[in-house]
């Protein structure tokens, strides 16, 4: 039986009885699975015939898995501060992936995201939840970028990163199929101590190894916990283990991609074991799987979608979504497949929120919905409003496609592409063409310029910043 359905039969029982004293209930546990660079049709459960992907396939087929959930860029920095503010990362001047802090300035971006974001951790820190980030963050603190604020100032209890974020971290070693041993970015340490260099293959199993630590001690201290696990898997350059790259490296760059995909697979089992071994954490705690954008060009693949990482295509910003909980998801749905749901990364802030038990609505900026009865198989229901992007200033031309739209939205069953001033719109009905092969801007014009309309105004209306850091209109 549903666990929450039991809580609730329980109280009842107990307020029949007479009982005047009813303990709260406990607070459910979070994990937030971010994969890198992974397409949407990369997991053997969304139809790859080319890996296999046991363990995240045993989360799909007792959970639900979502076949139209957006994330809120095709590229990795904006996409990761949209699912962690449930904000659109225009809002914080980050259209692209930060890099260094010329090409930074050059693409007039910000070097990192304002502190002051309202993070999911810190709403859910407050609500006594401990916090935990291990893995790649790209928010601020890469390349030349030494002075940006560490993990903890944007509400983590506790974090271990790469070489993308400020705080402890693991470094990336390689060694090729002759046994010598590299390292991927060799100026990786001005970004401070602590850091420990290991292979890049084991990196995962060593995030993995860090959140299940900082899980123990939460439940030690019988405290909820919301942890985020974002590796570096499966962004290149790919480095599968010594014993795998030699066979790998023949079959090209697939190859070697695909053998990365694999071994993560196997390392997260590790992690998924821990949780379904122990029947306190199974019965309390929601996994959720995605990927942060779509698949590099001649890597992984977006299926019959679309456009690659970076495009405003379907491939760059729809992601495969599993939510695994047990004790929150109804026996009758599980193992099943959202078809029709349309919701994005900006809407799990606010569902996790009410998942969690906030009571008071979040007064920080939001754009995103509650759509948690639709995560945990109790609706259907989408997203109202739309989804808006514009594209990375730097990708105006990229992986053999010219002169890309500027502007998306997806708004119930359709999408629309533009350039900033509204010119070269392309309509699609995406569920009858989710290839987006045929537009029909000239048989519903009217459609088009709404479309037109909302999404340059939405665009006009978010704020940029100059190289000061003031904010200014896009007007």
């Amino acid at each position: 039986m549903n666990r929450r359905r039991t809580t609730y039969l329980y109280i009842i029982l107990l307020l029949l009885s007479g009982c005047s004293s009813i303990t709260q209930e406990e607070k459910p546990n979070i994990i937030l699975i971010f994969i890198d660079d992974m397409g949407w049709a990369d997991l053997s459960c969304f139809g790859n015939t080319d890996a296999q992907t046991p363990n995240i396939d045993k989360l799909a087929t007792e959970g639900i898995s979502f076949e139209q959930f957006y994330v809120n860029a095709p590229i990795c920095s904006p996409s990761r501060i949209a699912i962690s503010t449930g904000t659109y990362p225009q809002r914080w001047n980050i259209t692209s992936y930060l890099s260094y802090r010329e090409q930074n300035k050059k693409r007039g971006i910000a070097n990192w995201l304002d502190p002051s974001a309202p993070m999911l951790a810190r709403s859910l820190g407050t609500m006594g939840y401990a916090t935990g980030h291990f893995g790649k963050w790209h928010m601020g603190g890469q390349r030349d970028v030494a002075e940006a604020p560490t993990i903890d100032q944007y509400g983590f209890d506790e974090s271990l990163t790469n070489f993308e974020g400020m705080g402890a971290k693991l470094l990336p070693l390689t060694i090729d199929e002759t046994g010598k041993v590299g390292r991927i970015w060799e100026e990786a340490e001005i970004l401070g101590e602590p850091f420990t260099w290991m292979q890049r293959s084991e990196i995962t199993t060593g995030f993995i190894d860090a959140s299940i630590e900082f899980m123990e001690k939460a439940v030690e201290k019988n405290q909820p916990f919301y942890v985020n696990v974002w590796p570096d898997d499966v962004h290149s350059p790919f480095w599968p283990s010594f014993v795998q790259y030699g066979l790998a490296k023949e079959a090209g760059k697939r190859g070697l991609y695909l053998a990365v995909l694999e071994e993560m697979d196997k390392q997260f089992g590790k992690l998924f074991e821990y949780i379904q071994a122990n029947d306190r954490l199974r019965d309390n705690t929601l996994i959720l799987f995605c990927s942060d954008n779509g698949p590099e060009l001649g890597a992984g693949s977006a299926g019959k979608l679309k456009g690659h990482k970076t495009h405003l295509y379907e491939g760059g910003i729809r992601s495969s979504l599993i939510v695994w909980g047990p004790g929150f998801i109804n026996e009758k749905v599980r193992g099943s497949r959202n078809t029709k749901s349309v919701f994005s990364a900006i809407d799990l802030k606010p569902s996790l929120l009410k998942f969690a038990g906030a009571n008071a609505l979040d007064q920080s900026p939001t754009d995103g919905e509650n759509v948690i009865n639709t995560l945990l198989g109790e609706s259907h229901t989408s997203r109202r409003s739309p989804i808006y992007y514009s594209r990375p200033p730097d990708r105006k031309n990229y992986y053999g496609f010219e002169n890309l739209p500027d502007l998306g939205m997806r708004d119930g069953p359709w999408k629309l592409m533009c350039d900033y001033n509204g010119g070269r719109p392309e309509l699609y009905h995406i569920p009858n063409d989710p290839g987006e092969n045929y537009p029909l801007r000239e048989e519903h014009p009217e459609r088009a310029q709404a479309m037109i309309d909302k999404v340059t105004s939405w665009y006009q209306s978010m704020p940029v910043l100059n190289m000061d850091h003031t904010p200014t209109s896009n007007q």
